[in-house]
């Protein structure tokens, strides 16, 4: 070889290679997707544990297959049986819930929580049905309550009587109270004819009434006053043709007949304030929107 001959340089190429370059940052992503994860986890436990009983019991019943009858036999699955209202005794058709499920052989303890020995309920133990009912009662209370209050405010006859009339979600149901109030009463003196206000006012609980299927119970009060009217009449006979105009005019802003349960007189027996029976306020009609006690399911196990 000669010496002039043109010697080719090798150049060797390294590639460095940093510590953990080849991993990328998908790892960050993945471990924020966990940790959110595990937050909302966390955040459901802690939900369903400070979650009340009833609110519980109405999720779990939204998620099972149910079938629900009003007032009619619609398959022969539904249960069309007469209840006792809140009020009274006497029978009426009401919502009857049914829950498809596999026979069983015999009730166990768990079982017999929301039943007496006769199939009844047991007011220690309410069943999810019952609970149920009673909530979706609540919601319709509370939105006709609302429906009302704006009804109110939109009237300008009607915007400036909010302090007589009281309205209040009970145990039998909603409670609607109008009440006297001094220069401004409901009716004129001595007599059942109501003003024009008070009219308007009992019509306008008639159209919020209406949207709903429940039964109404109307009672008139008086105060303790001593009253004697023409023909004799004292405040029995009083507080009860008042509360019967209340009806009427309730029938003729769209109550049907069949809705009204009782019309009662009560003269002065069931004061506002008991401590001052002769207030002013204790002049009022009440009208009462019934809950509908839930149907109980008979008992197919024969008698005891």
């Amino acid at each position: 070889m000669a010496d002039n001959d043109e010697v080719r340089p090798i150049i060797k190429k390294v590639k460095k290679v940093q510590g953990g370059g080849h991993h990328g940052g998908a790892w960050k992503v993945a471990y924020a997707d966990f940790t959110t994860a595990m937050m909302a986890f966390f955040m459901l436990l802690w939900l369903l544990n400070v979650a009340p009983p009833e609110t519980l019991a109405g999720l779990a019943d939204y998620f099972s297959p149910t079938t629900a009858a009003v007032s009619g036999r619609t398959g022969s699955d539904a249960v069309n049986a007469p209840s006792s209202d809140a009020v009274g005794n006497n029978p009426s058709p009401v919502v009857a819930i049914t829950v498809p499920g596999p026979p069983q052989s015999g009730p166990s303890d768990g079982d017999k929580r929301g039943q007496t020995e006769e199939g009844g309920g047991d007011p220690n133990f309410p069943n999810d049905r019952s609970v149920n009912l009673k909530a979706q009662e609540d919601a319709a209370f509370a939105q006709m309550q609302e429906q009302l209050r704006l009804a109110m405010q939109q009237s300008p006859d009607l915007a400036d009587m909010s302090d007589q009339i009281i309205m209040e979600i009970t145990e039998d149901g909603m409670k609607i109270q109008l009440l006297d109030k001094d220069r401004r009463a409901m009716f004129k003196s001595g007599t059942d004819e109501l003003y024009d206000f008070a009219r308007k006012l009992l019509a306008e609980i008639g159209k919020s009434i209406q949207t709903l299927p429940n039964r109404v119970t109307i009672q008139g009060h008086t105060d303790g006053g001593a009253f004697v009217g023409p023909n004799g009449e004292t405040n029995w006979e009083l507080s009860a043709n008042r509360a019967n105009s209340a009806r009427r005019v309730l029938d003729n802003s769209g109550v049907t007949q069949d809705r009204f349960f009782e019309v009662v007189g009560k003269a002065g027996t069931d004061p506002l304030y008991p401590d001052q029976p002769n207030r002013t306020e204790n002049r009022r009609i009440t009208v009462l929107v019934l809950r509908e006690a839930p149907v109980v399911p008979p008992n197919l196990t024969g008698p005891n």
